[in-house]
């Protein structure tokens, strides 16, 4: 087996704290439970020893290569890694015909390729007769989307796996993790952390638990002991170590709700400055895209309306490209339906116009139905008199004066 894939151990001190807290098992493996949860299809490939060609896809460090150490630690299979930034086509093909002489003898072989995207395409059909053969056993890892850099052959040999940036939670556990574990990780170590330091650097590395250590190592290793031999890392410690400013934003809590009523008013004041001052904030802090996305199609609606019918186009139009495109692309999106609802000509009627009505609905006594807005499309209908007196508008060119309800009211006012 490749020494890159060995297991991490104390021997490894000098190696980066994110290549020692790599995980061993996929017990230790935190976030990807869409994929690696009880039950699932990489899961129980996984625990069968049972994998076929698969395609690891996702953003950096949300443990594309840590899946495959655990693999390469579980399989039976000679497990064989290569990067395809340095691959040419020679080693390719010298590769695989290991691979054959290994099945010859009755052993498998996985073929690990880090970074597959970057296999051009002569390369990538090299592999294809090997894997239709079962000579090796494809594992590929890419931070791009599959279906644009690799040939149609080559993935419809292969299960596509899409891993997702890592939530602030499973960060902090795996930084907890760090700062506890004797053997790999800092545990021997006294470190006084203070809460805001580690969410700071959790919602800082954007999902990336490579990053999040990376920040953690640099902290503690940065940081004299005080006179007690503990190393004290606070907030702006933590901002220097993973180079982003640290802004007090609680997603639960008071910065959290005032930042968003600061937006929306904003968006409801016309001021498109300060609809992107507060946006940016929001965005910085690392709210979630779709919950600011809320708010625009909230405020196009209740605040612009009918006024510019477009702008409840616009706000919904954003929101699914939010979807589609993903940070930090979704930042130019989300600015540009927030501003369209800031600088659109503004009008509370329909939020005025439904508020008032299901007061009245809540408030005051049922209308009855009139009997000529009543269905007449059932049998014995016509007999009830429901239906009769209608005028159909468009027998008098699409507007005919006649009560639509049983009392004068007066709800819509532009």
């Amino acid at each position: 087996m490749n020494d890159l894939f060995d297991t991490p151990t104390q021997n490894h001190k000098t190696e980066p704290l994110a290549y020692r807290m790599a995980p061993r098992n996929l017990d230790e493996y935190i976030g990807q439970s869409h994929v690696l949860s009880e039950g699932k299809l990489l899961r129980r490939a996984i625990d069968s020893d049972r994998i076929t060609s698969l395609i690891l896809y996702g953003p950096p460090g949300t443990g594309k290569t840590a899946l495959a150490r655990i693999i390469a630690s579980k399989t039976k299979a000679h497990f064989q890694w290569l990067n395809a930034t340095t691959l040419n086509i020679e080693e390719i093909r010298k590769n695989l015909a290991f691979a054959r002489q290994r099945r010859n003898k009755g052993e498998k072989t996985i073929l690990f390729i880090d970074e597959i995207h970057r296999l051009n395409r002569v390369s990538q059909d090299a592999l294809l007769p090997d894997i239709e053969e079962g000579n090796i056993i494809l594992i590929g890892a890419t931070i791009e989307n599959p279906f644009f850099y690799l040939n149609s052959a080559l993935l419809s040999r292969s299960h596509v796996f899409e891993l997702k940036h890592l939530l602030e939670e499973d960060i902090i556990t795996i930084l907890t993790r760090a700062l506890k574990d004797k053997e790999r990780g800092f545990g021997n170590v006294k470190i006084d952390i203070t809460p805001e330091a580690l969410s700071h650097i959790a919602k800082s590395s954007d999902g990336d638990a490579r990053k999040a250590l990376s920040a953690l190592e640099i902290a503690v290793l940065t940081t004299q002991p005080d006179k007690d031999g503990i190393i004290k890392i606070d907030t702006k410690i933590a901002e220097e170590s993973i180079q982003k400013k640290h802004i007090v934003y609680d997603r639960s809590g008071d910065e959290h709700y005032d930042t968003a009523s600061a937006f929306i008013k904003s968006m409801r004041g016309s001021d498109p400055d300060a609809t992107v001052y507060w946006l940016a904030k929001m965005i910085y802090a690392g709210e979630d895209p779709r919950f600011i996305a809320r708010r625009i199609i909230i405020a196009a609606s209740e605040d612009v309306g009918i006024a510019d019918p477009m702008a409840l186009i616009v706000a919904t139009q954003a929101s699914q490209a939010v979807e589609i495109i993903g940070m930090p692309e979704a930042r130019i999106i989300l600015a540009h339906a927030a501003l369209y609802v800031a600088l659109a000509p503004k009008s509370n009627a329909c939020y005025r116009a439904i508020e008032e009505a299901l007061k009245d609905i809540e408030t005051g006594m049922t209308l009855p139905v009139p009997e000529h807005l009543k269905d007449a499309n059932y049998p014995g209908a016509k007999k009830l008199g429901h239906g009769k007196g209608y005028k159909y508008p468009h027998d008098y060119g699409g507007y005919v004066k006649q009560d639509y309800l049983p009392e004068k009211k007066k709800y819509y006012k532009p």
